[in-house]
This record gives C-alpha cells, sequence and structure tokens, in this order.
C-alpha cells in the first residue's frame, strides 16, 4: 500500500500495530508464565488467510526454539470457539496464545470466560482482553495507536498529504497481567514477571 514506511508515496499513510512482529516475544512470555508447558494451542480465524498464514508460521518457528508442541485450533464462529476449547481441554493443552484478530477481539469476554473454565492460560494480543478476564496480554498501546489515527485525521483534513505523512510506529509495548484470572486457572505467577508487568490488575 505504500512505498516506504518512512516515505509512503501514494494517497495513504496510517499507524503499524506491530502484530506478526510481537508473536515469537508474546510466546516467550506465554512460556515464562506456564514454565512447565510443553503443549501449546494455537487459536487463529481461517477466514483471514493472510493473518493466520503469517500467526501460524511465526508461532511454529518460536514453539521450535522453545521446545513447544503446537496444535493450531480453527474457529471463525462462536461454535467453534466452543468446540476449540473442548478439543484443548481434551488434548490437555497446557497454554493457549490467541492469535491477533478482529473477531476474537469482539468475542474476548467469550474467550476469556472458556479459559477461565477449561483452566487453560492464554495469552491475547491487547490488554483489552485482560481487562476483561483474560490472564496476560503483550502488544502495542492501542489507545495510544488510536490518538495517533486521530492526529493523522485531523493533519489530513487540516491539509496535509498522506505521501508526506510517515508511517508511524508504536513507541510504546505493554505486558498486563490480570492476577484473578491466574488464580481462576491455579497459576502462580513468577514474581519476575510480575515486577516486569506494566500493568497488574488485581
Amino acid at each position: 500500500m505504500v512505498a516506504s514506511l518512512s516515505r509512503p508515496g501514494g494517497n495513504a499513510t496510517g499507524v503499524n500495530f506491530v502484530i506478526a512482529e510481537l508473536v515469537a516475544k508474546r510466546l516467550g512470555l506465554l512460556r515464562e508464565l506456564v514454565p512447565t508447558a510443553t503443549r501449546i494451542a494455537v487459536l487463529v480465524n481461517p477466514a483471514d488467510a493472510t493473518r493466520t498464514a503469517t500467526v501460524v508460521n511465526e508461532v511454529e518457528a518460536g514453539a521450535h526454539d522453545l521446545g513447544l508442541q503446537v496444535r493450531v485450533f480453527n474457529a471463525s464462529t462462536i461454535s467453534e470457539i466452543d468446540a476449540a476449547f473442548t478439543g484443548l481441554a481434551r488434548e490437555r493443552t497446557d497454554a493457549l496464545f490467541v492469535a491477533p484478530d478482529p473477531f476474537f477481539n469482539v468475542r474476548r469476554v467469550h474467550l476469556a470466560l472458556l479459559s477461565v473454565r477449561h483452566a487453560v492460560p492464554a495469552a491475547y494480543g491487547t490488554r483489552e482482553f485482560v481487562e476483561v478476564g483474560g490472564l496476560m496480554s503483550y502488544g502495542t498501546s492501542p489507545i495510544d495507536a488510536r490518538r495517533q489515527i486521530g492526529a493523522y485525521i485531523g493533519r489530513i483534513l487540516d491539509g496535509a498529504k498522506p505521501a508526506d505523512l510517515p508511517v508511524m510506529q508504536p513507541t510504546r509495548f505493554e505486558l498486563v497481567i490480570n492476577m484473578s484470572a491466574a488464580k481462576a486457572v491455579s497459576l502462580d505467577v513468577p514474581a519476575t514477571m510480575l515486577t516486569r508487568a506494566d500493568e497488574v490488575i488485581e
């Protein structure tokens, strides 16, 4: 869509939310949170084939480095989410990596509840999941990204050309942990993670 991040050159610019680039880091944090984990489930939405392929490739590469086994579960409807949790519980999955996806964002309360019901520690891409009962998130700040988008909209409405506005990169990444969720899945959060967390929700 753009010639380069620094010089878009056309009629489009925007904000890079940095999603796929953080997959390996988030997977490493999930392993640190659940150090005994050997089997990781990955929940993806096959309706977004490009994003799914990227996330699965990144997770598999990161899992190989960490000595983890990966099982991918597809879900693009509520019933498929329920079926995926039934399957990962049956297979005694140690932890769950939820891929970033707008469909999952809308269903974040449902996902958090299922994770607790099945006692599966889960990691997400944004704090919005943790705020509604999810266990852990690591990613860019959605609030900062929305502010950046608003600022660019204002500049363009004032006459700035998108070609002259570099694609903005996030400057803040946050680790958020929900202690109530940890207790619900009988997980002791390592003290080292608590001290590094940007926010701990009690």
